[in-house]
């Protein structure tokens, strides 16, 4: 009796060791084709994040080709130069594109980004001479924004758009009295004197003043010399023209900052002559979604402070 009792006890462990067993094994099972699934998920969604300059429309026949740019101009922003350049450049290589829009609505941003869309625009003007190339402003057109507009065949607006701003800026805080009221000491060691330059923790010299300034007033030559280049005869000798200020689509029309008001819509097909538009701006994929939400500038503190933008 004590060995039967015995025997089934033992049994029983056998039994529910070889049922937890095989529910381990479903259970490793269900986890790895889990772990194979999202595998495959993550794959597919890396491919198409090299995908990412792909078309929201196609057009077979004659259109108007337009690329958009929004925001802030930066090397890490939605307004992307790179970015905004690619789309242009197969609007202008598209067989059956009879005019270019760049569509803009930015207050402008870092004077090195701007400069080089000035440049790619103008580039390829010339690679594609039979292809015009227009801006139309939305809501804003601004400092780095015009820099780069004024490469543009014409420039159109709304009457109530924002234009101009041609000027640059150098902006930051200085927190030594906030520091000397609360007892704090800024330690700063440096190997050449104007290393420090324009730290906001420490004194300003008259010195460091000067420099600056100089340097702001070269920049903004620069994008005078640029805009002179860009509007030719058709700009205005108003006194302050160069000086920071903005005006509306309307009189920026008097002031030869632009060259008629008008819409995407309207240039399409009054100027460009092809109602059918077709949108080149490349969209971002996966991987230059991950890469712009978790990459770091590694660009200076002075670099970060200096732009063209209307605050």
């Amino acid at each position: 009796m004590q060995e039967n009792w015995e025997r089934q006890v033992l049994n029983d462990l056998l039994k529910d060791g070889l049922k937890e067993q095989r529910r381990k094994r479903r259970w490793g099972i269900f986890f790895k084709l889990l772990g194979f699934a999202y595998l495959i998920v993550v794959t597919t969604m890396l491919v198409g994040g090299f995908k990412s300059g792909e078309l929201e429309s196609v057009s077979t026949g004659p259109h108007t080709a337009i690329v958009n740019m929004d925001g802030v101009i930066s090397a890490n922003g939605e307004a992307n130069v790179q970015v905004i350049l690619d789309g242009l450049d197969r609007a202008f290589d598209d067989k059956n594109t009879r005019g270019v829009i760049l569509a803009v609505n930015s207050p402008g941003g870092s004077p090195v980004e701007a400069g080089q869309l000035n440049d790619g625009m103008l580039r390829l003007k010339k690679k594609h001479p039979k292809v015009p190339l227009y801006v139309v402003v939305g809501d804003i057109c601004a400092s780095g924004c015009y820099y780069a507009a004024v490469a543009a065949d014409k420039i159109y607006a709304d009457k109530a758009s924002i234009v101009g701003s041609i000027g640059v800026l150098m902006d930051g805080f200085g927190f030594t009295g906030a520091m000397e009221k609360l007892g704090v000491e800024r330690r700063l060691l440096t190997a050449g004197k104007n290393k420090g330059f324009l730290d906001p923790f420490s004194p300003v010299s008259d010195e460091q003043k000067a420099k600056a300034q100089d340097m702001l007033t070269e920049i903004h030559q620069q994008f005078i010399d640029v805009v002179k280049a860009g509007r030719g005869k058709r700009l205005g000798n108003d006194p302050d023209l160069f000086t920071g200020l903005v005006w509306s689509g309307a009189k920026s029309v008097q002031m030869g900052l632009i060259d008629g008001l008008g819409s995407v819509d309207s240039v399409a097909r009054d100027v460009i002559k092809a109602d059918d538009i077709v949108d080149f701006t490349p969209q971002p994929g996966y991987l230059d979604r991950f890469a712009r939400r978790v990459g770091v500038t590694a660009a200076a503190h002075l670099g970060s402070q200096l732009r063209m933008s209307l605050q």
